[in-house]
Parts: structure tokens; C-alpha cells; sequence
């Protein structure tokens, strides 16, 4: 839905000042492609705090440890 109403967006943006929706539909790619390290790195991050999560909780896990620990 969040496409459709960004779309619907764009047409508004494009009847009424079409050479800013001329600009935002050219500049759009190349602030995705500035931004996409940015999410790649936000993966990296995610997996290593959830590598350091498992490490810590590998001790309770292995004694036995509340049942609200295990998934």
C-alpha cells in the first residue's frame, strides 16, 4: 500500500511541479546507491550483536537456564 501511495504521491508532485518529480525520479537511484552501505553495515552490526547475544547466553542455555531464554 505504501507503494501505491507513493506513487500516487509522485503524479501529484508531477502535475503540479513537473521538473521536481523529473528530479526526484532521476536523483532517487543515486541516493539509494549512496545509502546502501549504510544498510549493509546495519546487517553487519545486527549479526554480530546477535553472535555476541548467542555467546552470552550459551551458559544458561547449557545449565538449564529459565525457560524464557530459549527462543
Amino acid at each position: 500500500m505504501t507503494h501505491m501511495a507513493a506513487f500516487l504521491l509522485w503524479l501529484l508532485l508531477l502535475v503540479f511541479c513537473w521538473p521536481l518529480a523529473l528530479l526526484a525520479l532521476v536523483l532517487y537511484p543515486l541516493v539509494w546507491l549512496l545509502l546502501l552501505p549504510f544498510r549493509i553495515l546495519g546487517f553487519a552490526v545486527g549479526g554480530v550483536l546477535s553472535l555476541l547475544e548467542a555467546i552470552l547466553f550459551l551458559p544458561a542455555r547449557v545449565l538449564g537456564g529459565p525457560r524464557a531464554i530459549r527462543g
